[in-house]
């Protein structure tokens, strides 16, 4: 597949997600206070994808958008809590799309009987995927990678629903990269998002029924942006 065929099938792919989010109530307009105490116009509540529906539809996202991406990759794992459904929902519709890889998972504390450890699932070798929702403070990621090289494998990539595209820090205090910039430059592998903010204002500029929410996630993206080089 083509450099420009895979940019184009992202994009795509990028834009029914948005719509997906918005029609299942997902992704909301309004007033909202994120964690850092920042008043967004948007909230992204990956929590709604919370039925057999939802959840199939949205691990065919991950799975097309990991594709599309070209990363080199051998299995999936999901750094719990969230990770654990999105990883192995989204290793049955790669399997679907003709890519059948094994998947694994953590445990927040070891079990001393049966198998043991606090790996679940397939053994963690060659390059590993991480399947997870957002990247906020990027602690799921670091113990993910400390589990995946302890284990002597190579993690790929990290692969997530949402890029906001924001600077780290608070409402006052504005950081210099974003989360996930942070983790592109501090483990030396890309972050893969199925959607991110400019996605989400060019579905709003398109003329939809949303698009007077669109000046105001724009002059947010002013405010608290990031772009990667």
């Amino acid at each position: 597949m083509s450099e420009m065929k895979d940019v184009r099938t992202a994009q795509a792919v990028s834009r029914e997600f948005i719509e997906f989010a918005i029609e299942t109530g997902v992704l909301n307009f309004g007033e909202f206070i994120t964690k850092a105490g920042r008043k967004s116009p948007y909230f992204f509540n990956a929590g709604k994808f919370n039925d057999g529906a939802s959840l199939g539809r949205l691990a065919q996202f991950y799975a097309r958008a990991l594709l599309a991406s070209g990363i080199s990759f051998d299995m999936l794992f999901g750094p719990a809590y969230k990770g654990i459904t999105l990883a192995s929902a989204a290793a049955v519709a790669l399997a679907g799309l003709g890519r059948n890889v094994g998947f694994a998972y953590n445990r927040k504390e070891a079990k001393d009987h049966g198998e043991g450890g606090v790996i679940v699932g397939t053994p963690l070798a060659g390059r590993v995927a991480i399947i997870d929702d957002v990247i906020s403070a990027g602690t799921s990621v670091r113990e993910s990678v400390e589990l995946i090289r302890a284990a002597g494998a190579t993690p790929a990539a990290v692969l997530i629903a949402l890029d906001r595209m924001e600077r780290s820090g608070t409402a006052d205090k504005i950081g210099e990269l974003s989360a996930v910039e942070e983790v592109r430059r501090m483990y030396g592998m890309p972050v893969v998002a199925i959607a991110g903010l400019n996605a989400l204002l060019a579905y709003l500029q398109g003329g939809t029924d949303l698009a007077a929410h669109r000046d105001a996630v724009a002059a947010y993206r002013q405010r608290y942006g990031f772009e990667s080089g």
